[in-house]
């Protein structure tokens, strides 16, 4: 009798400690789903703002309309962009990378017209723009923290046991896309 209660409790403290592992990877797991959807938010934030920003700069860069079709295609690229899985979300990386270096060429573009830089309203958007730039990088780090932090957990022993029978599998890191075209400095002729 001593003895089966003896086993009965190692069973039950083996299956407590598999629960506790088990609940500390799916909070790991949603930690990193959260800082996504965080993303997410700047990107659609991001979104909202590109067309009032191209529809302002229109009436000063007519002969322009090469950059700015770029622009609203990339948005739009972008906002297609749907990462659900570790391919996706490097699909996304791209879309957000080409996206971003449009941007910079239509800020580059902007330099160039003193009086469309000046305007309120192309003021406030940048700076929208920027803030929100901003807010995405951090957004990014805190997905690649918790999205390390989830990877580490479900690799170490012995929770590599339960993440392999619970089938936990590794996340995706954003990283960073940039071409060789797109870490050329934005050259501006007329």
């Amino acid at each position: 009798m001593i003895g089966f209660v003896i086993f009965l409790a190692i069973v039950l403290a083996l299956v407590a400690w598999a629960v506790a592992i088990y609940n500390r990877l799916v909070s790991y797991c949603n930690r990193f789903k959260n800082a996504f959807a965080q993303i997410d938010i700047q990107l659609k934030r991001r979104y909202d703002l590109i067309p009032n920003l191209v529809e302002t700069a229109k009436g000063y860069l007519k002969h322009e309309r090469e950059t700015l079709e770029a622009v609203i295609s990339a948005r739009n690229h972008a906002v297609a962009a749907n990462a659900t899985d570790a391919v996706a979300v490097r699909q996304m990386a791209a879309s957000e990378g080409v996206l971003s270096a449009s941007l910079g060429k239509l800020f580059a573009l902007s330099e160039a017209y003193p009086d469309l830089k000046a305007t309120q309203n192309m003021m406030q958007l940048t700076e929208e723009l920027t803030g929100t730039e901003n807010r995405i990088g951090f957004s990014r780090q805190a997905y690649n923290d918790s999205v390390m932090e989830y990877n580490t957990a479900i690799e170490q022993f012995p929770a590599s046991i339960c993440a392999g029978m619970f089938s936990f599998k590794p996340a995706q890191l954003l990283q960073a896309t940039e071409t060789p075209e797109e870490r050329k400095a934005v050259k501006v002729t007329f």
